[in-house]
C-alpha cells in the first residue's frame, strides 16, 4: 500500500482508515510543532503529486478486505497539507460513492480562501482545519507560511467555508508552552473562532517529535487557560490508545516505512504494532532500515522515535537559536 495506511487508532474518529494524497513532506506551512519536521522547500502548488486512480484504487481495496465495523472513518491526511493534491474533490466523491463510511478531511486550512479547495471539501462529513494563532505575528512565527497563505487569507477562507458548508468543522489548535498559551495568546484565537463559528474546537498537544526541539507541551495551568478561554466547544484531545492496523503488508519493513511516514514512533509502539512479527524481527528490519537510509532515529523529550529518513530535523543547538521569544 502506497497511499492507504491503518485503520490507526484516533480518539476523536475512532478507527480511521487514512488516504495520504502528497508525497513526504509536501506543504505551504512549516510548522514548529511538526511530527514530520521540517518542510524543505515550502510549496504552495496544487497538482496531481500521485494518480487519483491509484488511491481510489487502494482504497477501494482496503475497504473490501474489512469487515462493517472495523473501520469508523476514512480520512484525508497527508504527510503535509493534502489539498495541494488537485484531485481532492473527486476524491472524496468517489470514496462517498463507494462506502457509507463518514469522511473526514484534516488540513491546515490555508487553502480555503480558494473557492475550488472550498468547492472541493463540500461533500466531506467533517472538516478540520487548524488556527493555532489569532495573530498574523504569532502565525508566521508558528506556522512559518509560504508567503501566499496569509493570516487574513486563512481566516477568510475558513469563514467563508463555514458560511456555505453543511458538515461539521472542527477545528484543531495546537497548543504549546509559552508560545500560544498565554492568556493574550488565547484571547485572540478566540476572537477568531468567535468569527468563525465552528462546531467543536479541538486543543491538541505535540506529544510527537516536533520539528524544533524547544516546542514543549503546555502545562496544566496552560491547559485550564485554554479551556476557560476558548469556551464550552474546546475539548483537550489526548493521544489515542488502540491498535495499527498493518495487515495489508507482506513484509515487516514495507509495514514500518508505512507508518513511521505519517506517524513516528518508538520502538516500543513499532514493536506493539507489529505483533505478527517478532520483536526481534521488527528490531532487525528497523537496523536495515537506518542502514540503508531509509529511517532515522529522532530524539525529543527524553525519548527516541523513528521517523522516515526524508524528514528534516534540525540538531538541537541550531535549533534552540532559533526559537522565537515567547509570547
Amino acid at each position: 500500500m502506497n497511499y492507504v495506511f491503518g485503520p490507526v487508532p484516533s480518539r476523536r474518529l475512532g478507527q480511521s482508515l487514512g488516504i495520504d494524497t502528497i508525497p513526504l513532506k509536501t506543504c505551504n506551512w512549516n510548522c514548529v510543532y511538526c511530527q514530520l519536521g521540517r518542510t524543505v522547500p515550502l510549496t504552495n502548488e496544487r497538482k496531481e503529486y500521485f494518480p487519483r486512480a491509484d488511491i481510489l484504487a487502494e482504497v477501494k481495496a482496503t475497504l473490501d478486505s474489512h469487515q462493517p465495523g472495523e473501520i469508523d472513518w476514512v480520512t484525508f491526511v497527508g504527510s503535509g497539507e493534502p489539498t495541494l493534491h488537485s484531485g481532492i474533490g473527486w476524491l472524496i466523491r468517489e470514496v462517498k460513492a463507494l462506502t457509507d463510511i463518514p469522511v473526514a478531511m484534516i488540513t491546515n486550512g490555508s487553502l480555503l480562501y480558494l473557492p475550488e479547495v472550498r468547492r472541493d471539501l463540500a461533500l466531506a462529513d467533517v472538516v478540520m482545519p487548524s488556527l493555532d494563532a489569532g495573530t498574523a505575528v504569532l502565525y508566521r512565527q508558528l506556522n512559518r507560511p509560504h508567503p501566499d497563505v496569509t493570516f487574513d487569507r486563512l481566516v477568510e477562507g475558513m469563514i467563508a467555508f463555514r458560511q456555505a458548508y453543511s458538515g461539521q468543522i472542527w477545528v484543531e489548535v495546537m497548543l504549546m508552552q509559552g508560545l500560544n498559551d498565554t492568556e493574550a495568546a488565547l484571547q485572540a484565537i478566540a476572537a477568531v473562532l468567535r468569527r468563525i463559528q465552528p462546531d467543536e474546537v479541538h486543543i491538541n498537544l505535540p506529544t510527537r517529535p516536533p520539528a524544533e526541539t524547544w516546542v514543549q507541551e503546555p502545562d496544566e495551568d496552560g491547559l485550564l487557560r485554554a479551556r476557560v478561554i476558548l469556551g464550552d466547544i474546546a475539548t483537550v484531545v489526548h493521544p489515542a490508545a488502540g491498535e495499527f492496523d498493518l495487515g495489508g503488508f507482506e513484509t515487516a519493513v514495507d509495514a514500518i516505512i508505512a507508518i513511521i511516514t505519517r506517524h513516528p514512533m518508538r520502538q516500543e509502539e513499532l514493536e506493539q504494532a507489529l505483533a505478527r512479527w517478532t520483536p526481534g524481527h521488527v528490531r532487525e528490519a528497523l537496523r536495515d532500515l537506518a542502514a540503508s537510509g531509509q529511517a532515522q532515529v529522532i530524539e525529543r523529550y527524553g525519548m527516541r522515535f523513528w521517523s522516515a529518513a526524508p524528514s528534516h530535523y534540525p540538531d538541537e543547538t541550531h535549533s534552540l537559536a532559533a526559537a522565537p521569544k515567547h509570547r
